[in-house]
């Protein structure tokens, strides 16, 4: 059974970094679809960046494009987060989220969900 589990995040200034981790376990095959999102209070859940573990693509929200960066470590089976030049707009709960057939930011494809962790920007 895959199960997923992030580290990381916290609370930071406007402009402020952070880093976020997602450890999987359980899985048989080493390429998958593997991602990040993020639900602010009052507002639905959207994709922040989503790729594959091979690397072979890595797709960004419009509105994280050029602050954050992902990284795999897939010795580790982990995928990071990088989040730079935070803005108060970016808190939210994170989550990373796999099991998709369809490897887009769209969340309603993903089947298997980490717990969340909090991001707090203020300004």
């Amino acid at each position: 059974q895959v199960q997923l589990m992030e580290s990381g995040g916290g609370s930071v200034q406007a402009g402020g970094s952070l880093r976020l981790s997602c450890t999987a376990s359980g899985y048989t095959y080493s390429n998958y679809c593997m991602g990040w999102f993020r639900q602010a209070a009052g507002k639905e859940r959207e994709g922040v960046a989503v790729g594959y573990t091979s690397g072979a693509f890595t797709v960004y929200a419009d509105s994280v494009k050029g602050r954050f960066t992902v990284s795999r470590d897939n010795a580790k089976n982990t995928l990071s987060l990088e989040m730079n030049s935070l803005k108060p707009e970016d808190t939210a709960m994170y989550y990373c989220a796999t099991k998709s057939p369809l490897c887009t930011l769209n969340p309603d494809n993903y089947n298997i969900w980490g717990q969340g962790t909090q991001v707090t920007v203020s300004s």
